[in-house]
């Protein structure tokens, strides 16, 4: 091999490194989405009123503007793993937003300050569990 060709040849290794640094180093940067489970105990545990309740979470919850995921659910009353199963809940939502700032974003939102103030009286506890995720 020339000079010319091994020179060539290292350049063009070079450039694909410092390339595949920089598309390693913008998806570390780039912010983690966010996940915000909340557990709704609610005052009349039946279930017509948790189906009526995750009724509300899909109409005033749902297709917000910077979420990537949307899922409400209810209680798997057949579903206990002795020792561990947590039972005191009903209705479970589950949201996975983009990044922090849509989160706040949609804490603010119209459509949520809606479902709180008409659901509010039925709460018997709540319980918010936001984290980064670590996996995409």
């Amino acid at each position: 091999m020339s000079m010319r060709s091994w020179l060539g040849a290292g350049l063009a290794a070079v450039t694909m490194l410092t390339a595949a640094a920089a598309v390693s180093r913008s998806n570390t940067s780039a912010e983690p989405k966010l996940a915000h489970m909340v557990f709704f105990e609610l005052k009349d545990r039946s279930k017509e009123s948790r189906e009526k309740f995750a009724a509300s979470c899909e109409k005033y919850l749902s297709g917000h503007e910077g979420v990537e995921h949307f899922s409400v659910g209810l209680i798997a009353e057949d579903v206990v793993e002795p020792n561990v199963s947590v039972r005191d809940f009903d209705v479970s939502l589950h949201l996975i937003f983009e990044n922090k700032a849509a989160e706040a974003k949609y804490l603010k939102a119209e459509r949520h300050t809606k479902f709180v103030e008409e659901n509010r009286a039925n709460f018997a506890k709540v319980r918010v569990f936001d984290t980064y995720l670590i996996s995409r």
